[in-house]
């Protein structure tokens, strides 16, 4: 038997979608607490059960709007099971108010989001990453019913906790503790500076609206969720239908966790209605999904009427090229095989980064063909939880058609190398009620006038050998995808790497380039990273995602402020050259974290340069540079004599500012934008202004002093009052609490 329903009676628990030994337990209609089931299962406690409340026992999926689980009403669309094919759940948004939804999400979720700063949301984002690693074990058993692998699971569940803990991590590194951002650095626009230029970037004050593909239900949300929240920008969230209950899953988890602001985070079971009517400038939408379904929201009249932002990632034709001199006994050549073979079998091939144009040398066609084919041979296709099993059904058969029908009209042009359009065999399942098909390898003999390879994509694993004559057609082959998410390289030659780097880079978002120095930890071709940008040009959307704190610039506006240096460092909070100084009768180093004010100012007393200053430091360094050591070398230089070493300058500025007592001041952090500007000579005066340029209050540890990291603006002039050297010092100050 491939599936049966069960209806167990009893306490006040939901839906199960089970898998016992061969036996599918697709749905399991169960009032049992976990504690009931267990005793009814002879007290085990199942890895394929997952538990989920329902109400009069629907299994509709519910959306989560304005604080509420909704079940839509009206007529409710089936969502199948992609291994037995069997219906598990309904889908309908019907009855939401959505423009009541953005007005609770900009009001609830917003307002409490920009309240925050960009430390505080990013502790959020790491609360709730660390609450979900410890509570996907639901999620996994859950993911088994898209047709995903263990592996293929890990990718999406694990990769989008994986977002959340880099942008947490980003945000507190390097974003401040404000609520906005300071972009840039000032612009000195007036002659004597008192009229000055910044810019400054503030969280919109609308929603972002994230319309997501069905081939990665909980990544495509996290790794974006992670790039609002931090901005302090709330989301709705709207999964594609197909496996949007795996997405319904993951917001039941974070709900539960009330970790995130009430109103940061709503969710959309169904169609988005008319929600795009009532967007407004300061919402977002983005689009990760099929090129045409994004041109058809992208000129959404009211996203053109009102200049919303709009962000695609459309599923391109990427491309893997393998490098002449990676010929079938080398390491590379190896590693491009099973690597194409990966992105073809990897989630069914259902990635919108998967090696689609695999394009190899002319002569090394047959040894690749070959190579690939005996390789896809031994990928066992079948129900996921059958051991040795390595490539599970797509989605839906909905999209085994169209598949299908792409690789047809490949085939009038491609001839099939490895696969069968009609048949597949299977492991554990029924090839005819499951969502199963062929991985099919083709090749296209003459990819320079063929233009199907370069136009038709097949959502599934399906890729196109393609052969090149020389380095120019490699070049022209991986551009002829008119813009894909990622290309990929598989050299040794880094000759040949940088010729198709730069031939290409145009019209792709990333390349790698892969060979035996970097592969054992490269994260492969179709691993998109959340410290990089993800998105590419033309056919891939024109879109970016992720790329570190790039992405947080995509959810806030960037206002160019004009003003006096001392009005805009009030308003920045940070000190900008020029702005009045605070001098006070208490030492600086002398104040705690909490008494330290942006624009206090140490001005120190003064030192002359020596000629035995010179020599002792030489001698200490052991720096016998000419310019310091031997006048009689200067001759055509750019010094009229012997010059004072640069560290010894920024040394004798320490011993000028430095407090010697005991104090708040725990410790010297670090150094940044140190530059000499000027040479000093033996006579020359220094002296040195300490200006607090930025407090950044430190987390709280325990068994560790309350601290916070204090940057101070530092210039060293001489007896001209010329600037000789300028640097940001830090120094780690202790708080009184």
């Amino acid at each position: 038997m491939i599936g049966m329903l069960i209806t167990l009676t009893c306490s006040n628990y939901g839906l199960s979608l089970c898998r016992l030994s061969n036996l599918h337990l697709n749905i399991v209609y169960c009032f049992l607490n976990p504690l009931e089931l267990r005793t009814l299962l002879s007290g085990q406690e199942p890895e394929w059960c997952i538990y989920r409340e329902l109400n009069h026992m629907s299994t509709q999926l519910q959306s989560y709007i304005q604080g509420q689980w909704y079940a839509g009403n009206g007529k409710a669309s089936p969502l199948f099971h992609a291994i037995t094919g069997e219906e598990i759940f309904r889908i309908s948004s019907e009855g939401i108010d959505f423009k009541a939804a953005l007005e609770y999400g900009k009001k609830k979720g917003g307002n409490a989001l920009r309240k925050m700063t960009f430390h505080e949301r990013a502790r959020m984002l790491k609360a709730l990453a660390l609450y979900l690693n410890e509570n996907k074990k639901n999620l996994y058993a859950l993911s088994a019913a898209t047709g995903a692998t263990k592996a293929d699971s890990w990718i999406d569940i694990d990769g989008g906790i994986g977002n959340l803990f880099v942008y947490a991590s980003k945000g507190r590194r390097e974003l401040p503790d404000e609520s906005f951002l300071v972009d840039g650095n000032m612009e000195k626009i007036s002659k004597n500076g008192t009229f000055t230029g910044h810019h400054i970037c503030v969280p919109l004050e609308g929603v972002a609206v994230h319309i997501n593909a069905f081939n990665f239900p909980v990544w495509g949300m996290l790794e974006k969720i992670a790039v609002n929240l931090l901005a302090g920008v709330p989301a709705i969230v709207k999964p594609a239908s197909s496996t949007a209950y795996l997405t319904e899953l993951a917001v039941k988890e974070i709900v539960k966790a009330e970790i995130l602001p009430e109103g940061s985070l709503q969710l959309i079971c169904g169609s988005t209605g008319d929600l795009l009517n009532h967007l407004d400038c300061q919402d977002v939408v983005t689009f990760t999904g099929s090129a045409h379904t994004g041109k058809l929201l992208k000129s959404h009249k009211n996203i053109l009427d009102n200049s919303i932002r709009f962000n695609m990632e459309a599923d391109s034709l990427n491309c893997s090229i393998l490098g002449p001199d990676a010929t079938p006994e080398t390491e590379e050549f190896k590693l491009f095989i099973k690597e194409v073979v990966r992105e073809m079998t990897v989630k069914a091939g259902q990635k919108c980064t998967a090696i689609r144009r695999t394009i190899v040398p002319e002569n090394l066609s047959e040894a690749v063909l070959a190579a690939l084919s005996e390789r896809l041979k031994s990928t066992v296709i079948g129900d996921p939880s059958v051991e040795g099993v390595r490539m599970g059904p797509l989605a839906n058969k909905m999209q085994v058609k169209d598949v299908k029908e792409k690789v047809r009209q490949l085939m009038g042009v491609c001839e099939v190398v490895y696969g069968d359009i009609e048949n597949v065999s299977v492991v554990g399942a029924d090839s005819e009620r499951g969502a199963f098909m062929s991985s099919m390898l083709l090749y296209c003999k003459d990819p320079m006038k063929q233009s199907e390879p370069h136009s038709v994509e097949a959502f599934g694993p399906v890729s196109t050998v393609m052969p090149y004559k020389n380095t120019g057609e490699a070049i022209e082959l991986a551009r002829m995808g008119k813009g894909s998410l990622v290309g990929s390289v598989f050299t040794s030659d880094n000759k040949f790497a940088r010729e198709v780097v730069l031939g290409s880079a145009s019209m792709h978002g990333r390349m790698v380039i892969i060979n035996k120095d970097c592969a054992a930890e490269s994260t492969g071709h179709g691993s998109p990273l959340a410290h990089l940008v993800h998105g590419g040009p033309g056919r891939a959307g024109g879109g970016e995602e992720m790329g570190g704190v790039r992405g947080v610039y995509h959810y806030m506006q960037r206002t160019a402020l004009q003003g006096s240096p001392t009005t805009l460092m009030k308003i920045l909070n940070v000190y900008l050259p020029g702005a009045k100084m605070k001098e006070d009768a208490i030492h600086p180093f002398r104040k705690y974290f909490e008494e330290i004010e942006v624009g206090d100012t140490l001005v120190t007393h003064k030192r002359t340069i020596t000629e035995a200053d010179i020599v002792n430091f030489a001698g200490i360094s052991g720096d016998y540079f000419y310019a310091h050591t031997d006048e009689t070398s200067l001759e055509g230089s750019i010094f009229e004599k012997r010059v004072a070493h640069g560290y010894f300058v920024i040394s004798a500025a320490a011993g000028l500012f430095v407090d010697p007592k005991k104090g708040p001041v725990l410790a010297n952090y670090g150094l940044d934008n140190l530059r000499f500007t000027q040479p000093v000579y033996v006579g020359d005066t220094l002296q040195v202004s300490l200006t607090c340029q930025r407090k950044t209050r430190k987390e709280d540890r325990e068994g560790q002093i309350p601290q916070g990291v204090v940057e101070w603006y530092v210039t060293v002039s001489n007896q001209k009052n010329e600037i000789v050297a300028i640097e940001t010092v830090l120094t780690l100050v202790a708080c009184k609490k």
